[in-house]
């Protein structure tokens, strides 16, 4: 997806050959998950000739929030304050990051 947010339009061939030196799959694999995200409907095509061009069907925003959720059940069970507490316990914060993150904390507890 990301070759193709990147650049639409490509044929498989050309995600293929985008991809040399990215990943270790060969050309068989790339083109299997370009056909499973055509059926998931994350892809839309268009023929030309003998060859198919792929697009994005979906933004790359849209996929990167349900991955995060899908995580965040997967691992923690649906429940988010575990993981924040252990990515804050591990993580060096400057005080302009914890400005930061308080001033979000604040906006998400302002919310309706």
């Amino acid at each position: 997806m990301k070759v193709l947010w990147g650049k639409p339009g490509l044929t498989a061939d050309e995600v293929v050959q985008a991809l040399q030196g990215k990943v270790t799959w060969n050309t068989r694999t790339i083109r299997t998950l370009i056909n499973r995200l055509l059926g998931k409907q994350a892809l839309k095509y268009k023929k030309e000739g003998r060859k198919y061009r792929y697009w994005p069907a979906v933004r790359e925003e849209h996929c990167i929030q349900e991955e995060r959720r899908s995580f965040v059940q997967r691992v923690y069970g649906g429940t988010i304050r575990p993981m924040l507490a252990a990515l804050i316990e591990d993580a060096r914060l400057s005080p302009a990051d914890i400005e930061e993150l308080k001033r979000i904390l604040d906006k998400k507890e302002n919310q309706p």
